[in-house]
């Protein structure tokens, strides 16, 4: 499977980006209730609590970003992320392979059918 990279947006309503460093490691949490954006995931630290949203719009997604609307399904309830760039539009990051859902996997099974009389 690919890795999934998403942007963390907003964190200039939170504590800013200069503290971001390539390699720490951030928590992603599902807001289902969020009132503006039902597929709505934040972006957590330890010590720091939220620090932004994964971006969602086209203006806000950076590179081969996904948006958090095209994450919010290949996640559970809560995940991880490593920082990968800090840069002046935003900060890029990789969801932790271990926190993606595994697709379902289709298995084929090769049989023929006879013919049964009835």
């Amino acid at each position: 499977m690919n890795r999934i990279y998403f942007t963390i947006a907003g964190t200039q309503y939170y504590h800013g980006k200069e503290f971001f460093k390539p390699n720490m490691q951030v928590r992603l949490v599902k807001e289902p209730d969020n009132p503006v954006d039902g597929e709505a995931i934040k972006v957590e630290m330890q010590g720091l609590g939220k620090v932004g949203y994964v971006a969602n719009s086209p203006y806000t997604v950076l590179g081969e970003s996904m948006s958090a609307g095209r994450i919010y399904d290949r996640i559970g309830d809560k995940a991880s992320g490593t920082v990968l760039y800090v840069l002046d539009r935003g900060v890029l990051c990789a969801v932790n392979k271990r926190d993606l859902k595994e697709r379902n996997k289709r298995r084929r099974i090769g049989f023929e059918v006879e013919d049964i009389p009835f």
